[in-house]
């Protein structure tokens, strides 16, 4: 471990080379400092070998374990569905790399706790890619409740509707995994929730009490498409939410409201380029411009961890509070 503690660049390999990686995070390890990607791996090979030529980055792999022991790579992303996050995670780190792991960070809670233990016992560094705790917007959010901006924050309300899958979307495998728990871990609600309870968490601190409810309303998967879920912090702020994933398309929603004693801040969680500040004085718009790489600035903040120069940007005890979040509202 002695040759990991003093690293001076993240060499990363990237395993689960998919389309999330293509804008959203893999440009951007080449883009911050002290880091460079050497390495993808995905079982198709003819998709990996592409990947790697389009991204000039000089190796490829459709095997995990050949990208895990490659001597050059010392960081690890795992960005394949959340099915097989536990068990690269720890093969990762069995072989002394740091790991970036994607969200949601595993299947379930107690999967969760085991990476983070691992993490732990192996002297390796974990991050979960709960990336809007990196980005100027929800920064600038968490400011203004630190500031008193809206007085003491009393209650948080989201709101999130959003069409059902269609045959057609459950043809295609790129899609349909999301629905299929034993892949994802439950619904839609596994893939965007987690977003969404980790800035919650961000924002207002250790929970106190969780509960919530999940159902299958329209019948199209087998996974939950209705959720509800309520938090009460140990601030004793409360949040609830209402997560829709059957609802007409021209009621789509996606609001969050964080309410306070003197206003209110109005923002949404994925289209965040403005948000509203709103008290007696009238409203103030914040605007953000959006990032070519979301992920760019959350990389380069786990990149400074990794190197020794930085705080833990999301640790795994922190991507396991939110699973334990999901689970039990969908009461698994």
């Amino acid at each position: 471990m002695d040759s990991i503690s003093h690293l001076k660049i993240i060499n990363w390999g990237i395993i689960g080379c998919g389309d999330v990686t293509e804008i959203k995070s893999g440009p951007a390890f080449n883009k911050v400092n002290n880091s460079a990607l050497v390495a993808v791996m995905r079982r198709d090979a003819a998709k990996a070998k592409d990947y790697a030529l389009r991204h000039n980055i000089p190796r490829w792999y459709k095997d995990a374990a050949e990208l895990i022991n490659d001597p050059e790579v010392n960081a690890v992303y795992i960005a394949t569905p959340p099915s097989s996050h536990e068990a690269l995670s720890i093969a990762a780190m069995n072989a002394g790399k740091h790991v970036y792991v994607e969200k949601p960070m595993a299947l379930n809670y107690a999967a969760a706790c085991n990476m983070a233990k691992t993490a732990n016992e192996k002297n390796v560094k974990l991050v979960v890619a709960h990336y809007r705790r990196a980005q100027p917007f929800f920064n600038k959010i968490k400011q203004l409740i630190t500031d008193k901006a809206i007085g003491e924050i009393r209650f948080a309300r989201m709101e999130f509707y959003r069409p059902g899958y269609s045959k057609s979307d459950l043809a295609m495998p790129g899609k349909a995994w999301r629905v299929d728990p034993t892949i994802s871990g439950g619904g839609i609600f596994h893939d965007l929730a987690p977003h969404q309870l980790d800035l919650m968490c961000y924002f207002f601190g250790p929970v106190k009490k969780v509960t919530g409810m999940a159902v299958n309303q329209a019948g199209m998967y087998t996974a939950d498409d209705m959720v509800t879920g309520m938090i009460l912090f140990e601030n004793n702020i409360v949040f609830s939410g209402t997560w829709c994933f059957n609802s007409a398309a021209d009621i789509s929603t996606d609001i969050c409201e964080i309410i306070g004693s003197e206003g209110k801040i109005s923002f949404s969680v994925f289209n965040n380029i403005t948000f509203t500040v709103t008290t007696e004085e009238g409203s103030s718009v914040y605007s953000f411009d959006a990032f070519q790489h979301v992920q760019q600035p959350m990389i380069q903040r786990t990149v400074h961890y990794f190197l020794g120069e930085g705080p833990n940007p999301c640790s795994g005890v922190e991507g396991a509070e939110v699973m334990r979040l999901i689970d039990t509202i969908v009461k698994k």
